[in-house]
């Protein structure tokens, strides 16, 4: 099972996520949700990258089981919506990936 933790501050805004686990849908090497989510999942920090010049604070596991993102907290106004906005599609792609493969991968919000 992959599960993802999404954390919010007070103001709403994404702080942080966890991804971690893998989803056992088929064998290493030929499993789409855990294709689809670490495709959803890395393309959107690359675009956070590339798009807001912003770095986050990422960390992977070395088996491929793990990816943990910290946004930082001192961005402008306008960049940190930039980011919340990428992130927030990011969400939502996980969460069709969980509307149909919803035994393989679970998101919460804290």
């Amino acid at each position: 099972m992959i599960y993802v933790n999404v954390k919010k501050d007070q103001s709403g805004f994404i702080s942080s996520f966890t991804m971690e686990g893998h989803a056992g849908y088929a064998e290493k090497g030929e499993d789409l949700v855990c294709a689809g989510a670490s495709a959803v999942s890395f393309g959107s920090l690359n675009a956070v990258i590339a798009l807001t010049n912003v770095t986050p604070d990422i960390d992977q596991g070395e088996d491929g089981g793990l990816l943990s993102c910290f946004i930082p907290e001192d961005l402008p106004v306008e960049v940190r919506e930039q980011v919340q906005l990428l992130l927030e599609g990011m969400i939502v792609s996980l969460q069709t990936i969980e509307r149909e493969y919803g035994q393989y991968i679970q998101i919460n919000f804290q």
